[in-house]
C-alpha cells in the first residue's frame, strides 16, 4: 500500500517540465513545491550514480534551479543517500507521509456563519493559495500550469467569507483509484485556531469518499505539530518519511 501511495503522490505532483534519465524522474518546474522540481530516484537504471548526477546537473543548470534529490525508502539504487552525503548534498525538509488506511464516513460539517463553500479551477486555486502564502507571480504561474497539466485531476475548494470574499481556508484533493491525496491545505493566518482546517479536510474527504476513495494520504513536514495533530484526529498516522538533499552551489 505504501508503495502505491508513493506512486500516487508522484503522479499527482507531475509538472510538464520533467525528463526520464536512466530510471530517475528529473523534474524542474520553477514553482515553490520541491516535489515538482526534484529528482525522484524511482528505478536503479544502468548508469553509475555519478553519471546520472552529471546528466541531471546539466538539466538543472539550464533551468537555473538548484539540483535537489527526493529520498524515500523506495529510492534507487541502494547507496544513493550515502553518495549524496559524501558529495556534500545538504539535508532539507524532513517530511512525513501520513496515511488513513480506512477513511471514515465523514459527513459534510456546516460552515461558520457568514461563509460559503466554493469550488475553484486550477488557475484560480493557484492564485488564491499563492496569495495566502505570499508566493511570487512566477511560482503561482508554475503552480497553475502544474495543476492544469496534471495526469491526476485536482479538485480545489475554499471556505470564503461572504462580506469581503476573502478565502479563509483552502485545500485540494487528487483521486487515483481508491486513493485520495490531500494537497495545499492552508488557512489564513488570522483565522487559525478556529477549526477551519479540520472542517475543510473533513469536507474534502467526504467528497472523496462519495467518489469512491477509501484510503487517504497527505504529506506534511515533520515539525508541523499543529497540522499533524489535526490530521491525527482525522484518522491519519505516519506511513513513511522522506527528505531532500540539495547540491551545494559551485564556488
Amino acid at each position: 500500500m505504501l508503495s502505491r501511495i508513493e506512486d500516487a503522490g508522484i503522479n499527482a505532483s507531475a509538472p510538464p517540465q520533467q525528463r526520464w534519465v536512466d530510471g530517475w524522474l528529473v523534474r524542474f518546474s520553477p514553482g515553490k513545491a520541491k516535489r515538482a522540481r526534484c529528482i525522484n530516484a524511482v528505478a536503479a537504471g544502468r548508469l553509475p550514480i555519478a553519471s546520472k548526477l552529471q546528466l541531471a546537473e546539466a538539466i538543472y543548470r539550464e533551468a537555473e534551479l538548484p539540483m535537489v534529490v527526493r529520498l524515500t525508502r523506495f529510492s534507487q539504487p541502494p547507496g544513493l543517500e550515502r553518495e549524496l552525503e559524501e558529495r556534500g548534498f545538504t539535508l532539507l525538509d524532513d517530511t512525513r507521509v501520513m496515511v488513513c488506511r480506512a477513511l471514515p464516513a465523514f459527513e459534510p460539517l456546516p460552515l461558520p456563519a457568514g461563509t460559503h463553500w466554493e469550488a475553484l479551477e486550477a488557475v484560480a486555486y493557484a492564485d488564491e493559495v499563492g496569495a495566502l502564502r505570499g508566493s511570487p507571480l512566477v511560482q503561482r504561474q508554475a503552480h497553475a500550469e502544474r495543476l492544469k497539466c496534471s495526469p491526476v485531476r485536482y479538485h480545489g475548494f475554499a471556505i470564503r467569507r461572504d462580506d469581503d470574499q476573502a478565502v479563509l481556508a483552502c485545500g485540494q484533493l487528487a483521486i487515483e483509484a481508491e486513493l485520495v491525496g490531500l494537497y495545499d491545505v492552508f488557512t489564513l493566518e488570522s483565522e487559525r485556531g478556529r477549526g477551519l482546517a479540520s472542517l475543510l479536510c473533513q469536507r474534502l474527504l467526504s467528497l472523496a469518499g462519495a467518489r469512491g476513495a477509501a484510503v487517504g494520504y497527505l504529506q506534511v513536514e515533520a515539525d508541523n505539530t499543529a497540522a499533524r495533530r489535526i490530521y491525527g484526529r482525522l484518522g491519519f498516522a505516519d506511513g513513511y518519511e522522506y527528505h531532500y538533499r540539495q547540491a551545494r552551489p559551485p564556488l
